[in-house]
């Protein structure tokens, strides 16, 4: 039914605004939120207008206007030339805490599920990589361990965790569970399929994935399962601690 006393109203008072955000607005939000993670830390160069479109299945121009918007803000630096790009700037800007929200809070739920199945689909391929792990998978297990452990820069961190990971899930000699590990974890990273790689973070991970291979390499279906468990919570807390400092706080970079 028509609410004839609204029609008396002012025309403000009926037709709000419509704010529809767009693309690159999102992809923003969803950047910065990446970077308060840990993803991306201060002074590295985000990856290529061309690699974000392909990782976040969007068009360059939205990419193009997020990172103009990032610019603006604050929170990188364009740089021009050969060797230039989006480079992450330390500090933030007033609007970080509302772009993580935007991107974390109504996505919330979401997240609780990818939690939940990356609780379950861990552990169960580390154990079953540990029953069916065979001489090839071995040398490649023991192979992305030392390149982890070797690993230089960031990006050699993450390239190093990926391939120990899918090493693993290699073991299992089921493509399926590859496969679904990959797309979790992608998942949770926001996309970008890059795990949190603050100091910290790295310490703790350099000893459960020495651990992690150690148990699966010797066949302990058990013991890999268990540290399987422990480590996959360096991601998920992640992201939870970083919900509770902006809902505390209203800065990310609070603690």
């Amino acid at each position: 039914m028509i609410d004839l006393d609204a029609l008396d109203q002012p025309p403000t008072r009926l037709l709000q605004p419509l704010r529809l955000r767009t693309a690159g607005e999102q992809i923003a939000e969803r950047l910065v939120t990446a970077i308060a993670l840990g993803e991306y830390g201060p002074g590295q160069r985000l990856p290529t207008e061309r690699d974000l479109a392909v990782l976040l299945g969007v068009s360059r121009t939205s990419v193009r206007e997020a990172l103009h918007r990032l610019a603006a803000g604050g929170y990188v630096e364009v740089q021009r030339g050969r060797n230039g790009g989006a480079v992450v700037q330390a500090g933030w800007g007033p609007t970080a805490a509302e772009m993580i929200r935007r991107t974390l809070m109504p996505n919330w739920e979401h997240f609780e599920w990818l939690f939940d199945l990356h609780d379950l689909i861990e552990p169960l391929t580390a154990r079953t990589a540990a029953e069916r792990r065979d001489r090839a998978d071995v040398a490649a297990i023991e192979q992305a361990l030392a390149d982890y452990q070797a690993a230089g820069d960031r990006e050699a961190s993450r390239a190093a965790d990926q391939a120990l990971h899918d090493a693993v899930a290699r073991a299992t000699h089921n493509p399926y569970l590859l496969g679904v590990n990959r797309q979790v974890r992608a998942q949770i990273s926001l996309g970008f399929g890059i795990p949190p790689c603050s100091p910290p973070l790295r310490s703790r991970a350099l000893v459960e994935h020495a651990e992690l291979a150690r148990a699966v390499i010797a066949g302990d279906p058990a013991g890999a399962a268990r540290v399987a468990a422990e480590h996959i919570a360096l991601t998920e807390s992640s992201v939870r601690a970083l919900r509770r400092r902006v809902e505390r706080s209203g800065s990310p970079g609070a603690r």
